[in-house]
């Protein structure tokens, strides 16, 4: 058994600046990450980090265009904290030696991104998050900081009080993919979550094929609501062929959207009538789409970025990588012909519900980066608005759990202060019931630390045994694929109802079959199909609470789009939608969105770009 005071789970760009914020903090820290930093989803992240620099432009400008951006879905204290503390994080890394691209006077540069009132992303040409992973992996080094790598976080040493306020975590188990062996990690003062996206429920992603989910899923069953987990966002500019990213940076600079019909159809449908290429993405992705489905679509498929116009110079200096991927993913030259792009889901809003610290209900127990909810991003993410999330909230988690005193949080987190129930009427039973009767699947009874942790690992260690003892049932690659195609097919950029409820009996006939799962690979050694198993009942778990969330949310909001309801709502939907896990089903509940900030309160305005 490893013991350690903070452990960080995942080794992105949240979980790495979590462990140096914790070891300057005072506290020995270590990261168990299923990957190697640097093989970190984060590193795929090409357009850049907003942060308020220059003359002409501050946090409160910042955080206005974050509040609309998320269709005010978004809680004001934490876009606050993001656009006040985003410019210092920006300046650190520069510090630290990351790579930032400059303008002739030697400014990092700046230049625009969808929605945001001015010029505000920083990036590093169109690689913006392999500078941000490899800067922040060099300081984990320099510190000394231990990082057990191709370790697989099974699930939270959690215990098991009936409500999940008053349990506590006190580590968590994972899975050596070297060797097989399943060991147990105790935290003396905090585990922090930095497990990243859950693209890989669709199958049409940017996600790479380690975003499962895992940590929302865990945290999930231990008793922690998830939040909001029908924001998908869905960007306007992937390769129809992959789901590669094709950088917003593009659009920042001055590419052009075209449909079949040659026609700059942002502005002359009359989609963004003042912003075109450059409103918020679900804006962009729902005209792309449009564009397809009423006969304007190349192929009837995609639209065409155009970015050649920009001069090979320009491409050059700051978007070369897209050059490479276009021609790479789709045999076009971006210097010569247009690119072809379409819809493709890229990134979660909702996740595991934290306050501003990255604290969630269960004591000892954080969350940072795309797998956790402050909320920041509402209903709609603003593009360069992850990275920064990344680095200010993965610091304040980990100054927090490394034991420093950040004072008291203004969003309030599990059932307290004013909840109210939700009741939504599905066509199938949800959940396990079968085989999770405990409130907390995961815990353990109200015991010493030492003893929930040894009972955990007990449980993990039976797991894997039952898992590799079978050997026949059903594969999991079958089950996630059957759950990528209805989440696809069912609970896209335009949802209805009853595709909501298709894709639900998809889902639980999903979870039927899953109880017959079995591990073809026999292995004790690199076993990438048991922990491919492990990772399709979370995929189960969380198609089940996005789905769940987008048939109860009966409005338009943000990138949920309901074809019943064509208008936002805020009378009586301006607020999370909250899911818990209850003896092995989910609970639906809601609690108010925090408005009022430093700033005074962001009254909801009508969204046009």
């Amino acid at each position: 058994m490893y013991e350690y005071d903070v452990i960080v789970v995942g080794a992105g760009g949240a979980g790495l600046r979590a462990a140096i914020a914790a070891q300057e903090a005072g506290a020995d820290v270590a990261m168990v990450t299923k990957l190697h930093p640097v093989r970190s989803h984060t590193g795929a992240a090409e357009g850049g980090i907003n942060a308020a620099l220059r003359e002409g432009d501050d946090w409160e400008l910042h955080a206005y265009d974050t509040m609309k951006g998320a269709d005010y879905l978004a809680d004001a204290p934490a876009a606050e904290a993001l656009t006040q503390e985003s410019p210092e994080e920006v300046i650190q890394l520069e510090h630290w030696g990351m790579a930032f691209s400059r303008d002739d006077d030697g400014r990092v540069s700046q230049r625009p991104f969808g929605g945001l009132s001015f010029p505000r992303t920083t990036y590093a040409g169109a690689e913006t998050g392999h500078h941000l992973l490899h800067t922040l992996y060099e300081q984990v080094v320099k510190r000394g900081i231990d990082v057990f790598d191709e370790w697989y976080v099974l699930n939270l040493a959690v215990s098991d009080e009936e409500r999940p306020e008053d349990r506590t975590c006190h580590g968590v188990v994972a899975y050596e993919t070297a060797t097989g062996n399943v060991e147990a990690f105790t935290a003396r003062d905090g585990v922090i979550l930095a497990t990243g996206g859950l693209g890989q429920v669709y199958d049409h992603t940017t996600n790479a094929v380690a975003n499962t989910g895992d940590g929302v899923a865990m945290a999930y069953r231990a008793g922690v609501p998830a939040e909001d987990m029908e924001m998908i966002q869905f960007h306007p500019t992937t390769l129809p062929s992959t789901g590669v990213l094709i950088s917003e940076g593009v659009r920042g600079e001055g590419g052009i959207l075209y449909n079949d019909e040659g026609e700059r159809f942002m502005f002359e449908h009359g989609y963004a009538k003042n912003d075109g290429e450059l409103a918020s993405r679900d804006v962009v992705s729902r005209a792309e789409l449009t564009e397809v489905n009423e006969g304007r679509g190349i192929e009837d498929e995609y639209v065409h970025l155009d970015m050649r116009h920009l001069g090979e110079e320009r491409i050059l200096d700051r978007l070369e990588n897209i050059l490479h991927l276009a021609e790479d993913f789709e045999g076009v030259d971006g210097l010569e012909e247009p690119m072809p792009v379409k819809p493709g889901q890229h990134y979660a809003m909702g996740g595991i519900e934290t306050d501003e610290f990255g604290r969630t209900c269960v004591d000892g127990l954080y969350a940072v980066g795309e797998c956790a909810c402050a909320s920041v991003h509402g209903s709609n993410r603003l593009g360069g608005n992850a990275l920064p999330e990344l680095i200010v909230f993965g610091k304040r988690a980990g100054r927090h759990a490394g034991g420093e005193d950040l004072g008291d949080p203004r969003i309030p987190v599990g059932r307290t202060g004013e909840v109210e129930p939700g009741d939504v009427e599905t066509p199938v039973e949800l959940g396990e019931p079968w085989g999770a009767a405990a409130v907390a699947d995961g815990g353990a009874a109200a015991e010493a630390a030492e003893a929930v942790v040894e009972r955990t690992l007990e449980r993990e260690r039976e797991r894997i045994d039952r898992l590799l003892e079978r050997d026949e049932g059903t594969q999991h690659a079958d089950i996630r694929a059957a759950v990528q195609r209805t989440m696809t097919e069912n609970v896209n950029v335009f949802r209805e109802e009853s595709a909501l409820k298709e894709a639900l009996v998809d889902i639980h006939a999903a979870r039927q079959r899953y109880r017959d799962v079995y591990v073809a690979d026999p292995s004790s050694t690199y076993n990438t199909d048991l922990i491919q198993t492990i990772e399709t009942r979370n995929l189960l778990d969380i198609a089940e609470m996005i789905t769940v969330g987008a048939l109860a949310r009966e409005e338009f909001r943000g990138a949920h789009w309901r074809k019943q309801y064509q208008e936002r709502r805020d009378d009586e939907w301006l607020k999370h939608t909250m899911v818990s896990w209850s003896d092995g089903s989910p609970e639906l509940w809601y609690k108010p969105v925090v408005l009022e900030g430093e700033a005074g309160a962001y009254e909801p305005k009508e969204r046009s770009y």
